[in-house]
């Protein structure tokens, strides 16, 4: 009988965590009344302010716990340095608190409050810290694996590409005095470095044999 290491079951539970997560969210665009929701204008967050504000709540846990899980057995191998460490608690940590503090609902309110203030803060922390971590992980976690140290980095700068694109936007509405989010399709944007950072993740996360590759079976 075939049996797999815990560490590495703990791994691969952290990925499906991931896979389960984001599937849900897409689960959300395709069932009502959710699907009335813009998948090119309207942020993810958005997902928490109808009725299946549960199943939002449960994908975004699903996805910080898998984080913690996976990144926890980085650490203990030696393949997670303090720096990415600390980046990838702010992460989970981002994650949580975006369940704790649900978006304002502008349809009701005029600005935010400080819990709407909390989310939008959390947000922007825990998508930026992410792919920063992964940068800062990729030489040490697969000191054996170029090719896959290079994979993990072109994923975590694709998701700052992705990132600098609200940058660029909030940038150019401060100096025309528009609205920053209706110059792009911020939803779109926002899923978009949300996919990029979650299969980045899921490669940094994917256990390795001793020579570097991805483990597929018992050494």
């Amino acid at each position: 009988m075939v049996t797999i290491p815990a560490r590495r079951a703990v791994s691969l539970a952290g990925i499906a965590a991931l896979v389960v997560g984001a599937g849900l969210v897409l689960l959300l665009q395709v069932i009502p009344p959710t699907d009335e929701i813009s998948a090119t204008r309207r942020t993810i967050s958005e997902y928490g302010l109808s009725d299946h504000k549960w199943v939002f709540d449960l994908a975004v846990v699903l996805v910080a716990l898998g984080s913690a899980a996976g990144l926890s057995v980085l650490h203990r191998q030696g393949r997670l340095p303090a720096p990415a460490a600390i980046l990838g608690t702010l992460w989970t940590v981002g994650l949580l608190v975006i369940v704790a503090f649900p978006k304002p609902d502008w349809a009701t309110v005029s600005r935010a409050d400080f819990g709407g203030t909390l989310h939008r803060i959390a947000s922007v922390v825990a998508f930026v810290a992410l792919p920063l971590a992964v940068l800062v992980a990729a030489r040490t976690a697969f000191p054996s694996s170029p090719g896959r140290r290079w994979l993990a980095r072109v994923l975590a700068v694709a998701s700052l590409g992705w990132f600098a694109v609200i940058l660029g936007a909030v940038v150019v509405a401060a100096v025309s005095g528009g609205r920053w989010w209706t110059l792009i399709p911020l939803g779109l944007v926002e899923r978009g470095m949300a996919l990029t950072e979650l299969v980045a993740l899921a490669v940094l996360l994917a256990p390795v044999t001793a020579d570097g590759r991805f483990a597929t079976r018992r050494e």
